[in-house]
């Protein structure tokens, strides 16, 4: 059998090749690296921060949230009952809805931590009246400590048929205290 070449020239002639592929492919990304922009602390922009007023103010908006109340409501709540800041959260994979509030007066917010007083929450789509749960070795499930000025409260509804899903709108009733409208988040 005759080869046109013998093995010595076909290998170097590969070794050839290899080696002008290492060269040109070493030398498009040198090119394409400085032909790119910079991605560097020179480039980057600048963060500008909003004045002092009105950053305080939109981080304490998402600190607090305002349960989508109009600023009628949440005066209304802020006056009669010292209470400001409600809002419904799903919890639990549903299964239960935590509601809580902010204390500013803790005199006028007694009627919310009442024990002689049942908490209810209505959904106004569902009909469904939803209780706190009570457990055998703790109690209900809610604070049950003295109502003090600047402190958060909360206590939990069972959803355990989970008629009311994110985004209802519910009614919280403790005695005296009727919250309307607020959305479950």
């Amino acid at each position: 059998m005759i080869f046109p070449m013998n093995l010595k020239q076909v290998f170097g002639h590969v070794r050839n090749s290899k080696l002008t592929l290492l060269a040109g492919f070493l030398a498009s990304s040198i090119l394409y690296s400085l032909a790119s922009p910079q991605a560097g602390p020179q480039n980057a922009p600048v963060e500008q921060k909003p004045p002092a007023s009105v950053q305080s103010k939109s981080s304490s908006s998402r600190r607090l949230p305002n349960a989508g109340l109009p600023a009628s409501a949440r005066q209304y709540y802020q006056l009669t009952f010292g209470v400001d800041n409600l809002s419904v959260k799903s919890v639990e994979s549903g299964s239960m809805l935590r509601f809580s509030y902010h204390v500013l007066n803790a005199a006028k917010a007694q009627a919310l931590n009442d024990k002689k007083a049942t908490p209810y929450l209505y959904d106004l789509k569902s009909r469904a009246r939803l209780e706190v749960p009570s457990m055998e070795k703790v109690g209900q499930l809610r604070q049950s400590s003295p109502v003090q000025d600047g402190r958060t409260y909360w206590m939990v509804f069972a959803n355990q048929q989970r008629l009311v899903k994110a985004g209802s709108r519910v009614d919280v009733v403790i005695g005296p205290f009727r919250a309307q409208g607020l959305l479950v988040e």
